[in-house]
């Protein structure tokens, strides 16, 4: 391995926070990689086609270059556009498609091994988000190609019976979309009502939808099981069977937390399974490892966003510029 692939830094995941990561690295004159396994800001591309951020722009703000958008909050394709135009400005060393494999350390030095090529490191952030795996509910029928646990476009649902799981806001934007777009949408809510972090603008039209009959919710239910044509629900009354084409199981993601568990990060041995770090300087407790952005909840993936957790970057970058 020659001495172009040894870096002051490697970041883990090319999303927002891993992007101000590389920033925060440039301007402190330090030399880094961004390794990202999907596209650029993978997470956000796999966003619903049309979605809008709970953020104003200015939130979502990295590298102190502004983000214009054409109302308050901005839609994800305009987000795909900035965080595209910042990679551009910055000439962000980024390599994309390119996952890392293993990583093992000799000395003061770690050494990675992607899906592309091999590198060495003296620190390493992982930024790596936490929509990779998604919640499983572990019922028979989950398997079939018709349940879906990512939901991007409503027009492939028109005129179709759907079934939306959950009731926060992938589940509502998921259940009124395909609803306008023609298809007879049932909601399955282990609550007895909406969600209260659903977007405030948002919460009245399902409520409403709900109300008036457009849309069929079943609350205090669970989907028991899935079958080609139809899904059973267990509810208060018992057991129903409803003709079903597509189930879209709005049930959450959860981070890659066995991969923090390799590099001997200890994750807390409770439900949050919240990796161990420093909440000063981002570091765990693999000297030279540190956390930025939304893995540092662990299972509580609402605690951090692009909004709250840009500071990371600063932070991390401050620490190794101290080392």
């Amino acid at each position: 391995m020659g001495l172009d692939n040894k870096y002051d830094i490697l970041i883990i995941g090319g999303g927002p926070i891993g992007l101000a990561c590389g920033i925060e690295a440039k301007k402190a004159g330090l030399s880094y990689i961004i390794l990202e396994k999907g596209c650029l800001v993978n997470s956000l591309y796999n966003y619903p086609a049309n979605m809008t951020f709970f953020s104003t722009s200015d939130k979502l703000e990295i590298g102190d270059i502004p983000f214009v958008s054409n109302n308050i909050k901005p839609t994800r394709s305009e987000a795909l556009e900035y965080y595209r135009r910042v990679t551009e400005h910055y000439n962000l060393n980024l390599r994309l498609f390119e996952e890392v494999k293993s990583v093992r350390k000799e000395g003061s030095t770690y050494h990675i091994e992607s899906s592309k090529s091999q590198y060495a490191a003296t620190n390493i952030i992982i930024s790596t988000g936490f929509y990779d795996i998604p919640n499983l509910l572990n019922i028979p029928g989950e398997d079939l190609p018709k349940v879906k646990h990512y939901y991007k476009d409503p027009h492939f649902y028109a005129k179709q019976h759907v079934l939306v799981v959950g009731a926060n806001n992938s589940s509502v934007d998921a259940a009124l979309e395909t609803f306008r777009k023609g298809a007879q949408v049932s909601m399955v809510i282990r609550e007895s009502e909406i969600g209260q972090r659903v977007k405030y603008w948002v919460r009245p039209d399902i409520v409403n939808r709900i109300k008036e009959g457009s849309i069929k919710a079943y609350f205090n239910s669970n989907l028991a099981e899935v079958r080609e044509n139809e899904v059973d629900i267990l509810g208060p009354d018992g057991e129903i069977t409803i003709k079903n084409d597509f189930v879209l199981a709005m049930t959450g993601y959860q981070p890659d937390l066995s991969f923090l568990r390799k590099l001997g990060i200890i994750i807390s041995d409770d439900e949050e399974q919240v990796p161990e770090h420093n909440p000063e300087t981002m570091e765990t407790n693999q000297k030279g490892i540190y956390l930025a952005g939304v893995i540092c909840g662990g299972m509580n993936t609402h605690v951090w966003f692009i909004e709250n957790s840009r500071v990371h970057a600063t932070r991390i970058v401050q620490k190794i510029v101290e080392n």
